[in-house]
């Protein structure tokens, strides 16, 4: 009997730390430490590098006397008009989706979730330019609370199609379907507006298919307190992110507080999703693949898998910018380049994990 008894019995702290730390390249505090230093310094090098390579390259010396000097001439405006804001909005944008897609899959138990599989970016777009067409919004300090509210409904939306969908709960496989079904009808409808509407698809061409193209320190600042709000959010729950994962019963018997934790992680989905959208445009698969990278080096601690991804994704998104720029005679943009090597990572998720969740 008193086997049987122990054989129920919760995990103890210790243990649960334990089975945590026992996945994962990286099992020791020190180790993951190192990886988190090494990875900002891998993100300093890119950002840099993103100064020095495009269409058109500048020497060391070039860049350096214009980010020192300054300077009215063409190159030295070319720098430190579009090429650093450029860079420090795709660190922002990087870590935004990087982010709201390790809390996306922790807070559903879904390894397959992103803002873009999971329909949030597509809400963000919709909504945008639905604004645009409809009310003639024409700059970011006046679109980025519609995309915040395409993000935020789409989130629940999704959410809620997929656990009423033939009963059993919000499944990886549902959650995944009811976004995917969701993205299709908004792009189909946000397709027909543009269509129609010769004028809205002049402007934003380039920001529907994923563009950093000519954004400016206007755009950076736009976005900033709400990436930064979004983050702070995500890292207040990153603890209780770690309850939810061992199912509802399991959180609640161990004190979390399982509402408050998914309102807030939602929040900040809604937050990051709609700032990165509003800035960049729908961007997928990057909170698939920042999230994943970070889950098989550290193992599934929230605490551990927040700060690596926000460090991961802007390196991925900033280096996919550096390749748009360079692959193609004009400019590929860095939502396409981002989709060719996230397609891929979702068939190996898909293969290996069997849809199972986390």
């Amino acid at each position: 009997m008193s086997s049987d008894l122990d054989s129920l019995r919760l995990p103890t702290a210790a243990e649960r730390r334990a089975a945590a730390s026992s996945t994962g390249i990286a099992r020791t505090t020190l180790a993951r430490t190192g990886i988190l230093v090494a990875a900002l310094v891998v993100l300093v090098l890119v950002s840099i590098a993103s100064l020095f390579i495009g269409s058109g390259g500048f020497a060391p010396d070039v860049v350096w006397r214009a980010l020192t000097e300054g300077g009215t001439d063409t190159t030295s405006v070319l720098i430190t008009d579009y090429r650093v804001p450029r860079m420090l909005l795709g660190i922002a944008v990087g870590a935004a989706l990087g982010v709201a897609g390790a809390v996306m899959q922790a807070v559903t138990r879904n390894p397959l979730a992103d803002p873009g599989i999971l329909g949030v970016n597509s809400g963000a777009y919709f909504a945008v330019v639905t604004s645009v067409a409809l009310i003639g919004v024409a700059d970011l300090t006046n679109y980025i609370w519609w995309s915040f509210l395409g993000a935020g409904v789409a989130a629940v939306a999704v959410y809620l199609i997929g656990s009423r969908a033939g009963g059993g709960g919000a499944t990886p496989v549902r959650l995944v379907l009811a976004g995917v079904a969701l993205s299709a009808t908004l792009q189909g409808v946000t397709f027909s507006i543009t269509i129609r509407n010769p004028d809205i698809f002049d402007k934003i061409r380039f920001w529907q298919a994923g563009s950093l193209q000519n954004r400016q320190f206007d755009t950076l600042w736009g976005i900033l307190p709400f990436v930064i709000a979004g983050v702070v959010l995500a890292l207040l729950v990153a603890r209780s992110l770690n309850a939810v994962a061992l199912g509802d019963d399991l959180a609640t018997s161990l004190g979390a507080r399982i509402l408050r934790t998914r309102l807030v992680s939602v929040l900040a989905i809604t937050l990051l999703c709609g700032a990165a959208t509003a800035a960049a445009g729908p961007i997928a698969f990057l909170g698939l693949m920042a999230p994943f990278i970070a889950r098989s080096i550290v193992g599934p601690d929230q605490r551990w898998v927040l700060p690596l991804t926000m460090v991961f994704a802007p390196i991925v998104f900033v280096a996919a910018d550096i390749v748009g720029r360079v692959a193609v005679q004009g400019e590929m943009p860095v939502g396409v380049v981002v989709a060719f090597v996230g397609a891929p990572v979702l068939i190996v998720l898909i293969r290996r994990s069997k849809t199972q969740g986390l």
